[in-house]
């Protein structure tokens, strides 16, 4: 591993997507500051990549407390300089819209979209000082189009989605590079195997094809190969999903 200068950011460094982000990059010799709503969690994660030879700051945080994430990412700043900073908190509830209180409104709003706002905010305000760094959100196929039950999740997405469009035709001119990613299938979860088992039986999850749930790591690479996409030929949005997923 070629250590860098350099830290990757990861607001929602969760066990799956978050936490294989979080590898991938370290394995690049980043310094990783993970981020998730409980410290402790964070440990197995960092116990790998330390045990790999990377470097690893594990903190506890709430993406919807400005004071926090400013904290967060002024840590990680002071570490090495922010070169990566990914937003992947999940908020994923489904409710029939008269059982969404406005709570469960609120919150999934301040979680998905306004959580996304303080750390592009944040970010952008580090890495301008060097004109370059990449901020890469985490979408869903909520964030193009909503559900039965989802009025609440689709809605923060798709603002989520327009925050980080506006970010992006902002910032690109001045070297940052701001990128949406569609998740836009079921990931490789134990949480996914069993409402798949829920809903179909042990048949449907039995008759599972293989590759037809997203692997972690394979999600990972794709977060890795936009933030290192030339200049010349950024994208803004990438949707992914298995070549089994209907869309």
């Amino acid at each position: 591993m070629i250590k860098r200068n350099a830290t990757a950011a990861i607001i929602g460094a969760g066990d799956y997507i978050g936490a294989a982000i979080c590898e991938r990059f370290a394995a690049e010799g980043y310094v990783i500051a993970a981020g998730r709503r409980t410290a402790e969690k964070l440990l197995p994660l960092k116990a790998r990549i330390e045990a790999a030879g990377g470097e690893c700051l594990a903190r506890g945080l709430d993406a919807r407390n400005e004071a926090e994430v400013v904290a967060f990412l002024t840590e990680a700043e002071a570490r090495a300089p922010l070169e990566v900073c990914v937003f992947n908190p999940g908020a994923n509830v489904n409710f029939p819209l008269l059982d969404t209180t406005e709570r469960v409104f609120r919150k999934v709003w301040e979680l998905a979209c306004y959580g996304g706002f303080l750390t592009g905010r944040e970010a952008a305000r580090l890495m301008l000082q060097r004109g370059k760094g990449s901020i890469l959100f985490t979408g869903a196929t909520a964030s193009l189009r909503g559900g039965i039950g989802y009025a609440a999740f689709a809605s923060a997405k798709a603002g989520l989605r327009n925050l980080a469009q506006s970010m992006a035709r902002e910032l690109g001119p001045k070297g940052i590079h701001v990128a949406h990613l569609i998740i836009d299938a079921g990931v490789d979860t134990a949480f996914v195997r069993e409402r798949i088992k829920a809903a179909a039986g042990e048949e449907a999850l039995a008759n599972l094809r293989p590759d037809q749930l997203m692997e972690p790591r394979s999600v990972a690479q794709a977060y890795w190969n936009i933030h290192t996409q030339s200049r010349d030929a950024w994208t803004f949005e990438m949707d992914l999903r298995p070549y089994a997923e209907k869309w």
